[in-house]
């Protein structure tokens, strides 16, 4: 592995909004960080059970993604 990479863990409520979601900068909400990942990072995202999913991405595109977020 040449870069280091990052688990951002999500938890859903039952009616499929984001409640928690992990790496999240502070001026967005936990929804609107979850779609960002999603438009952007997509193909690196896993579904599990219980309401969970993880996002599996290098270091250098969260920081990418979070400079999108300043505003």
């Amino acid at each position: 592995m040449t870069e280091a990479e990052v688990v951002i863990h999500v938890r859903f409520a039952p009616d499929g909004s984001v409640t928690e979601i992990g790496e999240r900068p502070q001026d967005i909400s936990a929804q609107a960080w979850f779609n960002l990942l999603s438009d952007d990072a997509a193909f690196n995202y896993q579904s599990l059970s219980g309401g969970r999913g993880v996002f599996k991405l290098p270091r250098t595109l969260v920081d990418s993604l979070k400079t999108k977020t300043v505003h």
